[in-house]
């Protein structure tokens, strides 16, 4: 019986993990947008890049000794996805609301088959079809207005998207048989490089430091980087995979909950309905209705005996 609660008690903590994780992805736009307003887009990418990579380097520096120039190149593969779907969203969420751009960023979990398919010829099954479907009626209703137009803001976060799911499919590519940990401070390190480069090379605006810039600098880097990557893998390990998308999908309607309190986000119906097919079309990539399976399965089996 003991070992059963020490069971449950991992398995609750490590969903409760997983929740924290969700959160904190969805309270990490609002932290954005109020923290552009002082820093330029790209300069805050590469403090919240240099500092995470920092931490992880001081956490696993021996690791770093395998390094060769194979993972060299495979980190800069992947750091240019990273760098390419954080800075797209960045700068997108200047002009639209943070829990709008959320939603709009999470169609990368629809897309993620489909670049596999293009990439290793893996085709999608038939819940990725139906998830594409709902993703696009659900983006249709939250994004296009009566004359068939796009706000900037909107592009950029589907943009993003896009580059969420190069960022998934290089990563299972470039980084198949490498060390996660050295994979994943290789490419914060040149998401800094690149974020530096650009930020020193477009941004010339003066920087305006203060308190409020300066946390939300350090909870991008420390809390919405380092912190969540974390509690990401202590939860993965002791959660089934279907449960951890079902919660780490959260995310994007903790980022509606975060904005329509601290930006008063408005919402009508025709978003809401949106936002509900776009989270419909995630759930279905992501777990395939599997949980429902699982229900069905365990009623035949209950009636059975």
């Amino acid at each position: 019986m003991a070992f059963l609660n020490q069971n449950i008690r991992t398995v609750l903590f490590a969903r409760g993990a997983l929740l924290c994780v969700a959160a904190i992805w969805g309270s990490s736009l609002v932290v954005v947008k109020n923290t552009a307003n002082s820093l330029p887009p790209l300069f805050l990418l590469a403090m919240r890049f240099t500092l995470a990579c920092a931490v992880l380097c001081a956490a696993s520096f021996r690791k770093l000794k395998v390094v060769n120039r194979d993972y060299l190149k495979s980190g800069a593969v992947i750091g240019l996805c990273l760098f390419s779907a954080y800075g797209i969203q960045t700068i997108g969420v200047l002009s639209a609301m943070p829990g709008k751009s959320a939603f709009l960023s999470s169609v990368y979990c629809v897309i993620v088959p489909f670049l596999f398919w293009a990439v290793e010829k893996r085709q999608p099954d038939r819940y990725n079809i139906l998830a594409a479907v709902l993703c696009i009626l659900g983006i249709g209703l939250a994004s296009v207005t009566e004359d068939f137009s796009i706000s900037k803001g909107d592009s950029l976060a589907l943009l993003s998207g896009f580059f969420f799911a190069a960022h998934i499919v290089s990563v299972a590519k470039f980084g198949k048989g490498k060390d996660p940990f050295i994979i994943t401070i290789l490419q914060f390190g040149y998401s800094a490089a690149f974020s530096w480069l650009l930020s020193l090379a477009l941004e010339h605006e003066a920087i305006q430091w203060s308190q409020g810039a300066l946390w939300g600098g350090l909870y991008l880097s420390i809390v919405c980087t380092g912190a969540a990557l974390l509690l990401q893998n202590i939860g993965q390990k002791y959660t089934d995979p279907s449960s951890a998308s079902i919660i780490l999908s959260l995310e994007s309607v903790f980022g509606i909950l975060f904005s329509a309190i601290f930006y008063h986000e408005a919402l009508n119906l025709r978003l809401v309905t949106g936002f509900a097919l776009i989270f419909t079309a995630v759930l279905i990539s992501e777990t395939k209705l599997s949980f429902i399976r699982h229900i069905r399965g365990k009623r035949h089996a209950e009636n059975e005996t």
